[in-house]
C-alpha cells in the first residue's frame, strides 16, 4: 500500500452525481452529517463516476497498488461509510478506486488507514514472495494500525501474495521495462526501487 494522491473532481461529476444524490437525501429528509439508517438503499449515482475514476487513477486500486482491467471488478469505495456519514455518499473525494474484491473486504472499517492521507514508507514488501508487513522500527501504536489494515483488507493472503511475487518474477524473467513495472504494480516499483532492485 502507496500514499495515493487525490484527484481532481470532473466537470461532469457535480451535475451526474453531487446534485441528484443531495436531492435524494434531502428528499427523504436524511442528515448530511449522520450515517444511513440501516436497510437504506441509496441511489448508487456514484456509478456514474467509475470511468472517470479508473482514468484519473490509472486504473490503480488504492489499496493494492496494482493495475486492475475495468472488466475485472471496477467499484467505488466509499472511504468514510454510508452508514457514517451520508453526506460523503456522494462526494468526489471520499472515493477510492478499488476492485470489487478490496471493496467487499474494507466494508465499513474505520480501522483501515485511507491511502489519500497515508505517509509514505509505511508498508514493507517482500519481493520474493510478496509478503507485506509495516516498517521495521515504527512506534507500537503505527505498527498496530497497519496491521489492522492489513488485516482488514487481507492484504498479506495467499492469492495477494502470489500476485505480487509473479508480477516481480514476470518483470525480471521477461526483462520488462521499469516503466511497464511502475505502470502495473506501483507498489512493486517503489519497493524494488527503495530496495535498490532497480
Amino acid at each position: 500500500m502507496i500514499p495515493v494522491q487525490l484527484k481532481p473532481e470532473p466537470a461532469t461529476f457535480d451535475a451526474r452525481v453531487r446534485v441528484r444524490g443531495l436531492a435524494y437525501l434531502k428528499k427523504n429528509g436524511f442528515a448530511l452529517h449522520l450515517g444511513l439508517p440501516s436497510g437504506t438503499e441509496p441511489p448508487s449515482y456514484w456509478r456514474e463516476s467509475l470511468d472517470d475514476l479508473h482514468v484519473a487513477y490509472e486504473g490503480v486500486c488504492a489499496y493494492l497498488g496494482i493495475y486492475f482491467e475495468r472488466v475485472s471488478g471496477l467499484s467505488v469505495d466509499h472511504y468514510i461509510a454510508k452508514s457514517t456519514n451520508a453526506q460523503g455518499i456522494y462526494e468526489w473525494d471520499n472515493y477510492r478506486l478499488a476492485c470489487s474484491t478490496l471493496n467487499s473486504r474494507k466494508r465499513d472499517y474505520s480501522t483501515v488507514l485511507d491511502p489519500c492521507y497515508l505517509a509514505s514508507d509505511l508498508f514493507r514488501l517482500q519481493l520474493s514472495s510478496g509478503h507485506i508487513y509495516p516498517k521495521p522500527g515504527l512506534a507500537a501504536a503505527p505498527t498496530r494500525v497497519i496491521e489492522q489494515t492489513i488485516e482488514r483488507l487481507g492484504l498479506d493472503d495467499a492469492t495477494c501474495r502470489e500476485m505480487r511475487a509473479r508480477r516481480f518474477q514476470e518483470y525480471i524473467q521477461y526483462n520488462l521495462p521499469q516503466a511497464y513495472l511502475k505502470m502495473m504494480s506501483p507498489f512493486i516499483w517503489a519497493e524494488a526501487y527503495r530496495q535498490g532492485l532497480l
